[in-house]
């Protein structure tokens, strides 16, 4: 699974004008998993909102649980692969 993340201090957003194109709120979490942004993302079209650098990561499809951890705002992701914890 594909997934939006913050990679600078600040906090999570997509630009307002790519929000409303696709129908999600710039801070809402559904944002982080729409597909069509994430596949602007990927193809190097700025969507990152005030504050933002924004990056896809993929969370391995056997994962049985993941949390984005938020430090001031610097994202990453934690998952449960085979009974063991993964941090990227």
């Amino acid at each position: 699974m594909k997934v939006i993340i913050n990679q600078c201090y600040g906090g999570f957003g997509i630009n307002e004008t790519i929000a409303k194109k696709y129908g999600v709120g710039a801070y809402d979490d559904d944002a982080r998993y729409n597909k069509d942004i994430i596949n602007l993302i990927e193809s190097g079209i700025d969507c990152n909102g005030f504050g933002a650098k924004l990056k896809v990561v993929e969370i391995p499809e056997n994962a049985t649980d993941y949390e984005i951890d938020d430090y001031d705002g610097f994202e990453s992701i934690i998952y449960v692969v085979d009974g063991k914890i993964h941090h990227m």
